[in-house]
């Protein structure tokens, strides 16, 4: 039924074979580079733009950081948070931001209070007290002078009156100037003394006046209001578990910043600058900030301020950077602080040039090509190159606008 082939036509078959296999190929490979397989550019004339990409965090422009209040007469004792705005709020000038405990502040001053007025009832008596003396004093005085009045009189009789007589109207004259003398001096004495218990009284109840006024001032830095207009970031706190965010419950020392209230309508970011690229930074260059968490937002932004002196790295003091500022034109809600960012900076900008991707070009011994296709095949093509930028290159001569070049690896191999 079947005839056995003959060495002719085995050949015959072998070699149409061949040919099938080779025209399919070819023709696999057309439709390959068509349908996008094989990575095609297109040379285009547009503005080139070089830009230098840096990474760095948001923060506030305007902001108003709130930390645990330090107490008047206390040290670092913790204070237990009671009331906390919830994170994100919208708040207003006066608006309650956080609450600590007030108890113990509260009683302290109604102890102080309580003193304060024991001591001011005790001056009240001691007064009266004094002014009480001060007439039975004024009294006593009285008589000694009356008394050595009365005997002098009598010693200017002693030219009548016998030696002895006489004698004893001198005698009396004495012993009543020195009653005189010796009340005089115990009234002031007693004065003293009165006066000295009233200025202990007096320095006791300022000093529980000043315990009093502390406690109320103490009282009322417990409850911290917002002095402006703006959004609500809590900050983060060592607990007993480790790092966590502040809440409702949370012990914090005094001093501690726990809180932030920012104005989201004024942002910036902060990076560091290698030192081999802050040479190419000036006040004023226009450039573009994209945030990590949200893709699609981009702002424009310039470049606001170059730190004059570099700070040592991390892990080594050879690598130097340069603290910069960003500043951010425009705003949206989602803008908050300690989000990463990435600011493409623009260094040099070239209007209407020719742009072709970098990785389509080749370089070989010092001279760069293009795979420029021609028909069914991509020609390798010397070009002239201009600016480079991290993603495109300006052609200056040897390609023509509209032209598709290969890419990346199939540029490198001369797929064709």
């Amino acid at each position: 039924m079947f005839k056995k082939l003959t060495a002719p036509h085995r050949a015959a078959i072998f070699i149409a074979s061949v040919l099938i296999a080779g025209l399919a190929a070819r023709a696999w490979r057309k439709d390959d580079t068509r349908g996008g397989a094989t990575p095609v550019a297109t040379v285009e004339r547009k503005d080139f733009v070089r830009t230098l990409r840096l990474h760095g965090v948001i923060e506030a422009v305007k902001f108003h950081g709130v930390s645990a209040p330090r107490l008047s007469g206390q040290g670092g004792t913790p204070m237990i948070i009671t009331r906390l705005v919830a994170a994100g709020t919208r708040v207003q000038p006066g608006d309650l931001l956080a609450e600590f405990d007030r108890q113990m502040q509260t009683k302290a001053y109604l102890d102080k209070e309580t003193e304060y007025r024991d001591r001011v009832e005790q001056i009240r008596k001691k007064r009266a007290e004094r002014d009480a003396d001060k007439v039975r004093d004024e009294r006593e005085l009285k008589e000694a002078e009356h008394a050595v009045e009365k005997a002098a009189l009598d010693v200017k009789r002693n030219e009548i009156l016998s030696k002895i007589d006489a004698e004893k109207n001198t005698q009396n004259l004495e012993e009543a100037r020195a009653r005189l003398e010796q009340v005089r001096k115990t009234i002031r004495l007693r004065q003293s003394v009165v006066a000295a218990e009233v200025r202990i009284l007096e320095i006791q109840r300022d000093r529980d006046l000043a315990a009093m006024r502390n406690a109320q001032r103490n009282a009322e830095k417990m409850v911290i209001r917002s002095p402006l207009a703006g959004l609500v970031v809590l900050g983060t706190i060592f607990k007993s578990n480790g790092p966590g965010e502040v809440q409702e419950g949370d012990e914090v020392r005094p001093g501690v910043p726990f809180l932030q209230v920012v104005d989201p309508q004024a942002m910036q970011v902060r990076a560091r600058v290698n030192q081999v690229d802050a040479l190419s930074l000036a006040a004023g260059q226009k450039a573009t900030v994209r945030l990590d968490a949200y893709p699609d937002l981009a702002f424009p932004g310039r470049v606001e301020q170059v730190a004059a002196i570099a700070l040592g790295g991390s892990f080594s003091d050879r690598i130097r950077t340069f603290p910069a500022l960003f500043a951010i034109e425009g705003s949206d809600p989602r803008t908050m602080p300690d989000l990463s960012a990435a600011v493409d900076v623009e260094l040099e900008r070239v209007a209407g040039a020719l742009v072709a991707p970098r990785d389509a070009v080749v370089e070989e011994s010092g001279r760069h090509f293009l795979r420029i296709r021609s028909g069914g095949s991509f020609d390798k093509t010397p070009v002239t190159l201009g600016l480079v930028g991290e993603q495109e290159v300006v052609i200056r001569e040897g390609a023509r606008e509209g032209s598709v070049v290969l890419r990346g690896a199939a540029a490198a191999r001369g797929d064709s």
